[in-house]
């Protein structure tokens, strides 16, 4: 066991329900709902679960859900979350279980690590012969991180904020070129490719955003002025974001690979 990395793991504190809350609770939602429309099986291992917000989300949809997380303060809060979902406390580089699944999920995890490749190949190991290991990473190249290089906060689009560093524990970040280069390098392929929500502000904007919107009130410039009440207007913004970036991956947020062995 690597004490030394699972010890570093444990100083970062972010989880998707304390910081910036309300984005990254919608954006929960659909990472989700994109790992739903790739899924196999009946079975899933969700690698780096945290505090099992999405795990919440996959055991109503799959039979059998196992979460294994390398922070055993945040993996508390999943356990408290779901009573009856068995969880790993631990590095999935040194995870030892002999179980193999349907699903493998390793969301928001590769930017992490100390050795993507070698992660690479110990997740695909816990997959059937025909099941399906999605990743999803932060994209280097959304419009957000496009935007601020324009505006020079920062000087590339790969380049780590502090807050990516000391409080998310960042090491790397991704393009779809990127991501599919290491996928490959571990020898593995790479079925399918996406984006998930299109996003033009950084975290904390869209953050704020959502939580001070002009939702419920007139003039917030939608197009349809005297139809504040007929529908949840944050709801309806953030699912066209969602199906926005289905057309544009290249540009959202989040982009993922659906990998096979």
């Amino acid at each position: 066991m690597n004490t030394e990395e699972k010890a570093r793991q444990e100083t970062f504190m972010w989880s998707r329900t304390t910081f910036h809350s309300e984005y990254n609770r919608y954006l929960a939602q659909f990472k989700v709902e994109s790992c739903l429309e790739n899924i196999r099986g009946t079975s899933l291992l969700d690698l780096a679960c945290g505090d099992g917000l999405m795990t919440e989300m996959f055991a109503q949809r799959m039979s059998r859900v196992v979460g294994v997380d390398a922070n055993g303060k945040i993996l508390a809060e999943a356990k408290k979350r779901l009573p009856d979902v068995e969880f790993h406390e631990g590095l999935v580089e040194d995870l030892d279980i002999n179980e193999k699944f349907d699903t493998v999920t390793m969301l928001d995890l590769l930017e992490h690590v100390v050795d993507p490749i070698a992660l690479l190949k110990k997740a695909a190991s816990f997959l059937n012969d025909d099941g399906v290991l999605i990743i999803h990473v932060p994209n280097a190249q959304a419009i957000n991180r496009r935007l601020a290089v324009l505006m020079g906060t920062l000087e590339s689009c790969e380049e780590l904020s502090p807050f990516d560093i000391q409080v998310a524990g960042h090491r790397r970040s991704y393009s779809l070129p990127t991501l599919k280069k290491d996928i490959e390098a571990a020898g593995l392929k790479c079925a399918s490719t996406g984006g998930i929500f299109y996003k033009i502000l950084s975290t904390p904007q869209m953050d704020w955003f959502l939580k001070n919107g002009l939702w419920e009130e007139g003039g917030f410039g939608w197009g349809r002025v005297g139809a504040e009440g007929t529908r949840d207007w944050k709801e309806a913004f953030c699912r066209a974001s969602f199906e926005l970036g289905k057309q544009h991956p290249e540009d959202c947020n989040i982009i993922y690979a659906c990998v096979t062995r």
